[in-house]
């Protein structure tokens, strides 16, 4: 039996898109996250993340050593400078790269389910351009109605995601019970053992391992190495 990753969180290697984007620079495709927060720490390059929240828009710059993480509803977008390798940490075994994910497409693809499924899957590099160009798209007119004082832009564009994702809440929630409600309640009951001086649970020891994963695939913001803690095995 492989012990659940501590936390019940999700880890993935990430090596940011180089691809130029309308806007004159490289990066990944804007998202945000429904119900997951996510961290990012930069373990090579440089770039930033850009965000879009009621705060209004920001630019955080990301370089070697920084640790920058965001909550849920954050519209995020990975911009490189050159050569950005981050390492993600996830909520809830990695929802985030499991379905917790919404691009701010046009408005007219994101009212429409079946077109928003058609241009959010990326088979190849050309599909996975495509999807960054037309979530840029939409990002770049949110941020503009943002800027402009447009308090309903951003409730627009989080009701239209809640609607896309709305059938797939119960997986959601199998979860996170599973994963991170699960991993907490075990630290409660480790602690009531320890109190009342049981060692038993400590006779389980064990190290876990995850060897490489097979070829990067292409993520929403650049290429993975996106790890299965489930597949994780003992060297013993």
């Amino acid at each position: 039996m492989v012990t659940p990753f501590p936390g019940g969180i999700g880890i993935s290697g990430l090596r940011v898109y180089d691809w130029p984007a309308v806007d004159g620079v490289c990066g990944g495709s804007p998202h945000v996250h429904l119900a997951c927060a996510e961290c990012y720490y930069v373990i090579g390059g440089r770039g930033s993340v850009q965000t879009l929240t009621r705060r209004g828009f920001a630019e955080t710059a990301l370089h070697e050593g920084v640790v920058a993480w965001f909550t849920p509803g954050t519209v995020h977008r990975l911009v490189n400078d050159g050569d950005l390798r981050i390492i993600v940490v996830m909520q809830n075994s990695g929802l985030p790269e499991a379905g917790d994910a919404v691009f701010p497409f046009p408005a007219e693809v994101l009212a429409d389910e079946e077109s928003y499924l058609a241009h959010a899957g990326a088979g190849d590099e050309k599909a996975a351009r495509r999807r960054r160009d037309l979530a840029l798209e939409g990002f770049l007119e949110l941020r503009r109605r943002v800027e402009s004082g447009e308090d309903a832009a951003l409730d627009d564009f989080y009701r239209a995601a809640v609607r896309l994702k709305r059938g797939v809440l119960d997986d959601w929630e199998e979860r996170w019970r599973g994963g991170a409600l699960a991993s907490a309640e075990r630290t409660g009951e480790h602690v009531t053992l320890l109190r009342d001086g049981e060692i038993a649970h400590l006779a389980e020891a064990d190290i876990h391992v995850v060897r490489a994963p097979g070829p990067q695939r292409l993520g929403m913001c650049g290429r993975l190495d996106a790890h299965d803690p489930s597949e994780g095995e003992s060297p013993y």
